[in-house]
């Protein structure tokens, strides 16, 4: 017949979500705009707020919309290829997006002078900074993340080996927590620095490059989480969990890239 799919590729249908999305970035951008600037008659976080909701609705529903049509079979092996390629390529942008702190960092430390390093004054760290000990509380956030990706390795296994819906479950579960106490361990550590983010350049690259991190650690764990409530309601397969890849794969660079951070910023850099 020819209305029959004779290829294996997924022709979408129209959809609201790539405009909805674009609108709702503009917004939360501009808002941060009004909210962050100086000139700003008020500044107030609420145009920003409203964009940032958009932008977690947009999430919801097309994430749920590729979940749907995952479970409709949509998604043949020539698609998860794609899906695939998609999701490396976009962890190669990150990449690079955390390799311009890891450029700051390492340009004010061993160049520590010009205009744009106030306070440093040919020494590093500035005068006046006292630096975490790498060798407490940062060395239990790295066991405890490095745990986490143990835990989510072992979850992926059990699926693609043995197809053990148990040791998934827990696997996932052990990750998500390890990952949840890890971002309460950074919260506690921040409210205890010994400097800020304004006023020295030390401060606004150690916060920008482990915030950042700690952002991409929240946002892991909520993709873990996302995972595991598929898994209890009975999604992948040895042959088709595509979504549990990426998450598996998201949260190995968060280890790598965190590693990077302790060795750099902790030990080298302090």
């Amino acid at each position: 017949m020819a209305h029959e799919k004779n290829h294996d590729y997924h022709i979408l249908n129209p959809s609201i979500w790539p405009l909805l999305g674009a609108l709702s970035g503009f917004v939360m951008l501009f808002g941060a705009v009004l909210w962050m600037s100086p000139q700003a008659a008020n500044n107030q976080p609420w145009v920003f707020l409203i964009g940032f909701v958009g932008v977690l609705y947009v999430m919801f529903g097309w994430w749920s919309d590729t979940v749907a049509e995952n479970q409709a079979g949509d998604h043949t092996p020539v698609v998860r290829i794609g899906l695939r390629y998609g999701f490396i390529m976009f962890i190669m942008s990150e990449v690079m997006f955390f390799a311009a702190w890891f450029w700051s960092f390492f340009k004010h430390a061993m160049y520590p002078m010009g205009p744009q390093s106030p306070a440093v004054d040919g020494q590093w760290p500035p005068a006046g900074i006292e630096t975490f000990d790498p060798w407490h509380l940062p060395l239990i956030n790295t066991l405890i993340l490095l745990c986490s990706g143990a835990a989510a390795t072992w979850a992926h296994h059990a699926l693609v080996h043995e197809n053990n819906r148990k040791d998934i479950k827990s696997g996932l579960a052990i990750a998500i927590a390890l990952g949840a106490l890890f971002t309460v361990f950074q919260i506690y550590e921040y409210s205890h620095a010994g400097f800020g983010f304004s006023g020295n350049i030390y401060g606004a690259n150690f916060f920008m490059a482990t915030g950042f991190h700690g952002a991409h650690v929240v946002i892991g764990t909520i993709f873990l989480f996302v995972c595991l409530m598929r898994v209890l309601r009975g999604h992948f397969t040895p042959e088709n969990h595509v979504g549990f890849e990426a998450a598996a794969w998201y949260w190995h660079f968060v280890d790598v890239v965190w590693l990077f951070l302790f060795a750099a910023v902790y030990i080298w850099g302090g």
